[in-house]
């Protein structure tokens, strides 16, 4: 890597509550108030008849797997996620709402076994279980030493960017908004005395000026600048128009250069415009999902890591880098042969008409070519 250069890391959401909470060493109480099932230990049964015994206790860098090592031969200057999971012991389930998610604090150290930097928190399960949930949540991983954005005890902590400062002696800032689109309910809005999320009331030339202040007021020269985003469905490959047209005005008026798309539990296209890349739906990186049937079609048991290379002094994309996984026994598995291929073409559709297409490479890596 050139010496002006700077590499992240990105990915969807990583959701380790419910099923992965349980075979980790400090498993939250079980009980759940789904309609599918009642027991976190469900999901465990689910995946083990599907692929296989699972082992329990397993140690914190189990669920990572294949990708430890991927993330050490990247050296990322920055490992960014959407942890898609309240961290706590709270019983007080956010009312009204079908799906819980939770891991024990106990557990947080399984994000440290990644080295993970940034943990964005504008997603749709991080008040699951409450105010004291949240407030649970922001203070273990802040004990950790791992930043969080996008939600916090009050509007203007939600709305503030998480600075990462890395070991070529720049910074990486992280500003992170939840949608309605997504499923994150108007009430979870961060207000001026109210804690919650940085919410996103629309997509419009008027949020995405304020964006832009926002992002003026706190960049400095040589800034790599992200934009996370909890926008959209879960399953479905169209990108809607506004969608796409916020994401150009993020880049035209913030000067953004990275907008980090997630909420979809499978990648969809990835465009880059000004040489800035555009992630629409990272996928899922890590879940509890294994052993679900009913969306086979769109095969949300092969994931990608992304790794976007920057120029430092113009914050243009020079290079990008994935590495696609596969979620079995809730760990991370380098995907090979056919299954590498099925992501090779998928993106390949997705992209033709956002300009970019991937090429495969040698050792089952992808490189991301653009016009």
């Amino acid at each position: 890597m050139h010496a002006h250069e700077v590499t992240l890391f990105v990915c969807g959401d990583v959701m380790t509550g419910r099923g992965v909470d349980q075979i980790l060493p400090h498993p939250s109480k079980p009980d759940l108030r789904e309609p599918y099932l009642r027991s976190a230990l469900g999901y465990v049964e689910l995946a083990e008849r599907a692929s296989g015994p699972i082992p329990r206790p397993v140690d914190f860098a189990y669920v990572w797997g294949d990708a430890l090592t991927e993330l050490e031969r990247m050296r990322p200057a920055a490992r960014i996620i959407n942890l898609e999971t309240a961290v706590t012991t709270s019983e007080e389930a956010w009312p009204r709402k079908r799906i819980h998610y939770r891991m024990h604090p106990g557990n947080v150290a399984c994000l440290s076994a990644a080295k993970i930097d940034c943990c964005v928190l504008a997603n749709n399960h991080v008040l699951d279980w409450g105010y004291r949930g949240l407030a649970e949540t922001l203070d273990a991983l802040r004990a950790a030493g791992i930043g969080t954005v996008g939600a916090g005890s009050n509007a203007a902590e939600a709305a503030a960017p998480a600075t990462i400062e890395h070991r070529r002696g720049g910074r990486v800032l992280v500003f992170a908004y939840g949608t309605e689109s997504a499923g994150v309910p108007r009430a979870w809005a961060a207000g001026e005395a109210r804690a919650g999320v940085s919410f996103l009331d629309e997509l419009s030339p008027r949020t995405a000026e304020a964006i832009a202040r926002q992002v003026g007021a706190a960049r400095r020269a040589g800034d790599i600048v992200v934009v996370s985003l909890h926008w959209g469905s879960n399953w479905g490959y169209g990108i809607a128009e506004e969608a796409r047209a916020f994401a150009h005005r993020l880049i035209d008026a913030a000067q953004v250069d990275l907008v980090h798309g997630h909420s979809s539990h499978h990648p969809k296209g990835i465009e880059v415009y000004r040489d800035r890349p555009i992630l629409y739906g990272c996928g899922d990186l890590l879940n509890d999902y294994e052993g679900i049937s009913g969306y086979e079609p769109f095969r949300p048991d092969l994931v990608l890591m992304y790794f976007p290379t920057f120029d430092a002094s113009t914050g243009k994309l020079s290079r990008f880098a994935l590495t696609p996984m596969q979620l079995r026994h809730f760990r991370l598995n380098r995907a090979r042969g056919l299954d590498v291929g099925w992501i090779e073409q998928t993106l390949n559709r997705e992209g033709r008409a956002l300009g970019t297409r991937v090429e495969r490479q040698a050792d089952d890596t992808l490189v991301l070519r653009w016009a």
